[in-house]
């Protein structure tokens, strides 16, 4: 019978590098047997987005009936009446098949999976090394105005209280010293 998986969840502020760093993983290291959890949404598809392979698209109604049956591990209403979340039943599916699931979701979404799963699963906050560096690589992006750069660094000094909660925090001072020890982490906890 193949093995449980386990849960790895990664929450950072907007331009920490977390998905770069969680890219990373993914395809530099396939003997970690990582996959994205699927996220629900009420969005409709775009492109060739396909229902269970990119996210499990549900009706407004349905979404809403299973928030009533506490069938999500966290949700989120973007706004009014377009919810992301994360099912349980979808985490059972895919770690029953033996896949460790990837979460990159935000700081509440991360601590609410963590209370959940207890040691099942492991927590790690990526960090920039300051909030000028922070802006500096939001600026770098070039995709922000002034206006929405100002909210993301709002949001990242909130965020960055809950770092402690976290298993680990990692800080993206440097990529390639940051990948090495996010390796490290989920090599220890996966055994």
């Amino acid at each position: 019978m193949a093995k449980t998986g386990k849960l790895i969840i990664f929450s950072a502020p907007s331009g920490s590098g977390k998905s770069t760093i969680v890219q990373w993983l993914m395809k530099e290291h396939p003997e970690f047997n990582l996959a994205f959890s699927i996220s629900a949404t009420t969005r409709a598809p775009r492109g060739t987005e396909k229902n269970g392979v990119e996210y499990l698209f549900l009706s407004e109604d349905d979404f809403r009936k299973k928030i009533d049956n506490d069938e999500f591990l966290e949700y989120e209403e973007v706004y009014k009446g377009r919810f992301y979340g994360t099912l349980k039943s979808q985490v059972d599916t895919q770690t029953a098949k033996g896949e460790n699931v990837v979460f990159d979701v935000d700081v509440k979404g991360g601590c609410n999976i963590k209370k959940f799963y207890g040691d099942r699963a492991l927590s790690i906050f990526i960090q920039a090394p300051s909030v000028d560096e922070l802006r500096r690589r939001l600026e770098g992006r070039g995709t922000d105005s002034e206006e929405a750069i100002k909210n993301r660094l709002a949001k990242a000094s909130y965020e960055i209280t809950f770092a402690p909660k976290f298993d680990h925090i990692v800080v993206n001072d440097n990529l390639e010293k940051a990948e090495k020890e996010t390796y490290k982490l989920v090599k220890d906890f996966l055994g």
